[in-house]
């Protein structure tokens, strides 16, 4: 045998072990990479958010919290089922959240999963019974799988939603008002500009969710790209309502592209 073949031989593995070991110390902490993850998400870096979540959750897998973040996050960079697949194991790991859980209906919704939408909703009116988005989105949900009427016939009941003009929108839903209106009311009363930003963002989105639910696919992407586009500033708004806007209308936008 060939002396320098044996000595590479007998050397290798140990080479070998010891760029594994020099690694392994390299590899950052569960808690280091959990202050990682942190300000990936606080900086909306969440491709990068997701990587890193991802790893924790195969070091913790009981990490309810971590889990719960990778719903959130990957619907942020359109993994939707994937999305679904964080808010599931949030809810094995925490199953009195699930009432709560409105993000995981709105991923039901983008993974086509429309029936589980509309009951994860129809599960969040026992949490909080005064939410026209939350009825709103279970309308939309049922209108792909029960069709338009008996969507609006067991739409959720809501009684006062104080955000101008929810109620307005959620009328509109009802089939008792109509889009001019929703726009009217949210000018009305002459709002401040930082008011009215706030008030035509969830116009603008629940204008292009009705105008997808009926079928004028052109309306519905005016509308949500204007919710996405005009508030990426505004302060009173959801910021994560506002990246289903921009979600929703990035996958529109790539239909028309297609």
């Amino acid at each position: 045998m060939n002396k320098n073949h044996l000595l590479f031989t007998i050397v290798l593995p140990f080479l070998l072990i010891a760029t594994a070991q020099g690694e392994a110390d390299k590899a950052p902490t569960l808690e280091q990479l959990k202050e990682q993850a942190g300000k990936a998400i606080a900086e909306s870096r969440s491709a990068e958010a997701v990587k890193l979540l991802n790893e924790i959750v195969k070091r913790e897998p009981d990490n309810a919290a971590a889990w719960y973040r990778l719903g959130c996050e990957n619907f942020r960079i359109g993994k939707f089922k994937q999305s679904v697949a964080g808010f599931d194991q949030y809810v094995k790991l925490e199953p009195a959240a699930e009432r709560k859980l409105w993000e995981r209906g709105i991923s039901h919704y983008y993974a086509g999963m429309y029936k589980e939408g509309a009951e994860q909703f129809a599960l969040y009116q026992t949490y909080h019974d005064n939410d026209v988005e939350n009825s709103v989105w279970r309308f939309i949900c049922m209108a792909k799988t029960e069709g338009l009427k008996k969507a609006r016939e067991e739409m959720l009941p809501i009684k006062n939603d104080p955000r101008i003009p929810l109620m307005t929108a959620y009328a509109m839903f009802q089939g008792k008002s109509t889009p001019e209106d929703v726009l009217k009311k949210a000018h009305a009363g002459e709002p401040t500009p930082e008011v009215l930003a706030g008030r035509l963002f969830y116009a603008q989105l629940y204008l292009g969710l009705y105008y997808e639910a009926h079928s004028k696919p052109e309306l519905a992407r005016k509308y949500i790209t204007l919710a996405w586009k005009d508030h990426q500033k505004t302060q009173r708004i959801s910021r994560y309502m506002w990246n289903v806007a921009r979600v929703h209308a990035e996958l529109l936008n790539r239909k028309v592209e297609k």
